[in-house]
């Protein structure tokens, strides 16, 4: 039977009176807005290591958070108990914070509502996968990449499923609920030569089904992808370091972008004028051929919602187009505060997390070149295709990123592959940097998480391949 599309009040023990007593104690004179956040999650991770199982865990949780808003103050509160007394001492406890004096406010009647669209259907709740086809699959997997080459050691492999119910009611009189499908599957292998050891890393996920795993056998895909890079890896050479022209492949190293650019494009940095973009909606921040976009809106993709953490449609928003900055990704505070328009952005890891500005699936949009013509057009540089770990600070935009999977360019071809590059640059200036954009656009695989202020929220990121005229490589040789 298909996943129910929303969530309902009656699955979290409680029904619209208790949800009205409690906005009633929260919206008084001087609060703005204010909301109820009802969460029950369950999550389930397996993973195998040297051909046996390590790790076998399920977590529930359930709860619910109270945010209420004046001017740009915000009270917060949560309680994992889900009464009506719980409800409303956090409800009283949220105004205080605000400052707020207490008092019934008059609510507007509720207004049901369903997404207006449904990004996400199983065929089989997540919920419904037995213990024992995740280990088998782990099996396949382990199996699948040690026959791929003798060489390869070790190989980790966990899939990991989220099954999540939220249910949003607010003092507009919005009540709205959906069901969040999540997974993800991930292969490590570790690869050994004589004394040279070496990693490589591959997973994919989204808002899908465990079928999705297993049809067309994509998870043999996936352990094939990681032993391959970590065979790669074993005859790597030492990455040149200096400033260069580099092109970047299609996908995953999206997270750039996403990093250097979509972190500064957030209103709540925009609003305190603390991003390097504050202030420049209208210039001109990038090449012409770049246009970039937020798109929660993607079915199955693993930063797609049907409704943000406050109730409010995810949108596809044009952030820079042609070069042009044209807008910011917004929650509800933000856009009121800042009088732009809503995106639909206010994401939250769970009831104990207030709602803040993120991304969803972020990426530029493809151009007109043939990626085999952009390196061609390079006579000595680099080709990064992968990405691992990355610094940005959002005040300027300089980033710091490691390439886990790089080649040189050396007259227009893709020669040897390199490790331990690094990139490191300004997102604002790399972006005017970008002479070439393929027509090759590639969503990621479906891993991205994204840190901010503590929380942590799946994301997607994208990209063509694109050429930058100009970057510093970090490396061990000149």
């Amino acid at each position: 039977m298909a996943d129910k599309q929303q969530a309902e009040l009656s699955q979290f023990g409680l029904a619209e009176p208790d949800i009205a007593r409690a906005l009633g104690r929260v919206k008084t004179r001087d609060v703005d807005y204010a909301d109820l956040y009802f969460e029950a999650r369950v999550a389930e991770s397996v993973s195998m290591e040297e051909g046996l199982v390590k790790r076998a865990t399920k977590s529930i949780a359930q709860g619910v958070g109270v945010r209420a808003t004046a001017q740009e103050k915000t009270g917060f509160a949560y309680s994992d108990e889900l009464t009506a007394k719980d409800l409303e001492l956090a409800a009283d406890t949220a105004r205080y914070i605000a400052q707020s004096p207490q008092g019934i406010g008059t609510l507007p009647a509720t207004r049901k509502a369903v997404p207006t669209r449904n990004l996400y259907p199983l065929d089989v709740p997540l919920t419904e996968i037995a213990t024992k086809e995740r280990v088998d699959l782990l099996n396949l997997i382990d199996a699948e990449a040690r026959r791929y080459d003798p060489r390869i050691k070790n190989v980790i492999a966990s899939f990991n499923t989220e099954y999540k119910r939220v249910v949003v009611a607010t003092t507009d009189g919005l009540l709205v609920g959906d069901v969040q499908p999540l997974s993800r599957l991930q292969v490590t292998c570790i690869a050994e030569d004589g004394g040279n050891r070496q990693v490589g890393s591959f997973g994919g996920g989204g808002r899908i089904g465990f079928a999705f795993y297993v049809e067309n056998r994509r998870y043999a895909d996936y352990a094939r992808e990681a032993a391959r890079q970590a065979i790669l890896n074993l005859s790597a050479v030492e990455a040149p370091a200096g400033v260069m022209p580099v092109v970047l492949g299609g996908g995953w190293p999206g997270i750039l972008l996403h990093e250097a650019v979509g972190h500064g494009l957030e209103a709540d940095f925009n609003r305190k004028k603390t991003s390097a973009f504050s202030n420049l909606i209208g210039k001109r921040v990038a090449s012409d051929l770049c246009t970039i976009v937020d798109d929660g809106t993607l079915p199955s993709r693993r930063g797609s919602l049907n409704m943000d953490d406050e109730g409010t449609p995810t949108s596809r928003t044009v952030l820079i187009e042609r070069g042009i900055l044209r807008g910011y990704i917004t929650d509800r505070l933000n856009a009121r505060l800042m009088g732009i328009p809503l995106t639909g952005n206010g994401r939250r890891e769970s009831f104990q997390s207030v709602p803040l500005p993120r991304m969803t699936n972020t990426f530029m949009l493809a151009g007109d070149d043939d990626p085999a013509d952009i390196i061609r057009s390079v006579t000595r540089g680099l080709y990064a295709v992968s990405f691992g770990g990355g610094q940005v600070d959002i005040t300027n935009g300089k980033f710091v990123f490691s390439a886990s999977e790089a080649y040189l360019i050396e007259d227009g071809q893709v020669t040897k592959p390199v490790k331990g590059a690094t990139l490191i640059g300004s997102g604002p200036e790399v972006l005017t940097k970008v002479s070439r954009v393929g027509n090759d656009l590639k969503l990621d695989e479906g891993i991205g998480t994204c840190g901010k202020d503590g929380q942590s929220v799946p994301v997607g990121v994208g990209l063509p391949t694109i050429k930058i005229d100009e970057i510093t490589v970090g490396g061990t040789r000149g």
